[in-house]
């Protein structure tokens, strides 16, 4: 089975591969075995770059926040080269 390019099932992707900087916290500091990475993407927004990292991270979209160069976003903004992605998972609280 041959699978559809990027730009043919749907996904928003962007042709110019960026490089983003992804920390991580919590939970998902624990599953990706590591505080922050830099990764080269073809993810053009928040939540296809979620997308790319969620077998490894495990967690809902629904249940994730996210944050680009230090400020809270929605999941479809879209990335650029050399933006900071924080992917904060929920909080227990009391």
């Amino acid at each position: 089975m041959i699978s559809q390019p990027p730009a043919e099932c749907g996904t928003p992707y962007n042709r110019n591969v960026p490089t983003v900087d992804v920390r991580y916290f919590a939970l998902f500091r624990e599953r990706a075995g590591r505080d922050e990475e830099r990764i080269e993407t073809s993810a053009a927004t928040v939540d296809a770059l979620y997308a790319e990292l969620q077998p490894r991270l495990g967690l809902d979209p629904q249940m994730v926040r996210a944050a680009v160069n230090g400020e809270f976003v929605e999941n479809d903004q879209p990335l650029k080269d050399g933006d900071e992605v924080v992917f904060v998972p929920p909080v227990a609280g009391g």
